[in-house]
């Protein structure tokens, strides 16, 4: 080695020792967080197979399933905006374009779906935290949990009115109508006994199988978290680590942990409703309790929260730091009138926010992200509908 590069080389070795001390102590600061499992669950009546996944793929793209055949799973979860679609509020049944861009068509009614629609990258993992496995067949969905497993969640926006029902039928009609459309459609048989096996496959069971094994396909396990926890201690630089360490002694951790960032319990917040609705969201039993989200991939999926009410990182951070403090917030938009300070979660009350380093705890947040995701769209679907429904005004 030449002298001349040896204050070189020394630094980079030194500087190497330190990220790897920092990371060790980062690391033993933040136990209740692990990097996401190298292999998808499924139940065991849903093996995930090829033909299932495919068959998924173009389910939920097509518009068929819909009670007006003008929206699709996929418009509400599209890959452009981290397979949720950027709205506060989803406009699903009437509505049309993409994303933000989306509104309700003219001579239909203005008629939003009630929460937030979240992302279903990684979905497969619902309800593993720190303290609990993922059990696909009773795993958590929704905001309210009102559903479990990937399968009965799949049904449910079909049978809801402003998600994709609309007014064609009555909600226990929606589930038979749409197993009856595919019916009627050879290459949709013959996908459904590939997948399958046996003749009259084309079931209400079977669609939901089909579309949760396609949404279980649907994985970003690649973030500089991931990596960072897998053994690269280069993986998150030093805003991220010091964000990291702050996310953990601020209590973030304690409803945010495990792979996928969240304890899938419902808490209270008092997070403020959307102006959207006409009544107020009471969340799970009327408590204005909502199950706690995961945090991956949020550059991707904003707007935040049940209502989306927070469009950005740094309103959710100000949120829960005039929580913490037992504060309001302008125009009473920081708690909902609804809940008491005595109702809030006393996890949240008890949160550590004050001081500085909010853009430490953004960089960890982003540290979450990974942007290489299935993102394939099908050119065409069997319906010879237009795919993903009414994506342009």
């Amino acid at each position: 080695m030449s002298m001349r590069n040896a204050p070189v080389v020394l630094a980079m070795g030194l500087a190497s020792v330190l990220a790897t001390a920092t990371a060790s102590i980062v690391a033993t600061q933040a136990p209740q967080l692990a990097a996401l499992p190298d292999t998808l669950p499924a139940p065991a009546d849903n093996p995930t197979t090829p033909e299932r996944v495919a068959l998924g793929r173009l389910l939920f793209w097509d518009p068929i399933l819909s009670g007006q055949k003008d929206v699709a799973c996929a418009t509400c979860h599209h890959p452009d905006f981290g397979y949720s679609d950027g709205l506060a509020l989803s406009i699903g049944a009437g509505g049309a374009g993409l994303g933000p861009g989306r509104t309700f068509a003219a001579g239909h009614p203005a008629q939003p779906v009630k929460r937030n629609s979240q992302t279903i990258l990684n979905v497969a993992f619902n309800g593993l935290a720190a303290r609990a496995t993922a059990t696909p067949a009773t795993a958590p969905m929704f905001w309210d949990l009102r559903v479990q497993g990937l399968e009965a969640q799949a049904l449910e926006p079909l049978k809801a009115a402003e998600e994709m029902r609309g007014g064609a039928f009555a909600e226990d009609r929606a589930i038979p109508a749409a197993v009856a459309r595919l019916n009627d459609l050879p290459e949709y048989r013959r996908l459904f006994a590939r997948a399958f096996g046996g003749t009259a496959v084309v079931t209400g069971q079977n669609l939901g199988r089909a579309l949760a094994a396609f949404q279980r396909s649907l994985v970003a396990m690649n973030s500089p978290f991931d990596r960072y926890m897998r053994g690269d201690p280069t993986a998150l630089n030093s805003d991220q680590l010091r964000g990291m360490d702050r996310f953990s002694t601020a209590g973030c951790v304690q409803c945010h942990n495990g792979p996928m960032f969240s304890d899938f319990t419902p808490h209270v917040l008092g997070v403020p409703d959307s102006t959207q609705l006409a009544a107020s969201d009471a969340g799970v039993n009327h408590t204005y309790a909502f199950r706690t989200p995961s945090l991956r991939n949020l550059a991707a999926t904003a707007p935040y929260m049940h209502s989306g009410v927070f469009t950005t990182l740094p309103e959710v951070i100000n949120f829960y730091q005039r929580i913490s403090r037992g504060g309001g917030g302008r125009g009473g938009r920081a708690v909902n009138p609804h809940v008491t300070r005595d109702q809030i979660d006393p996890l949240a009350r008890g949160l550590r926010m004050g001081g500085r380093g909010q853009r430490d705890l953004i960089a960890f947040l982003e540290a979450l992200d990974d942007p290489n995701f299935d993102r394939t769209i099908p050119e065409r679907v069997p319906s010879g509908l237009p795919v993903g429904g009414t994506l342009t005004r």
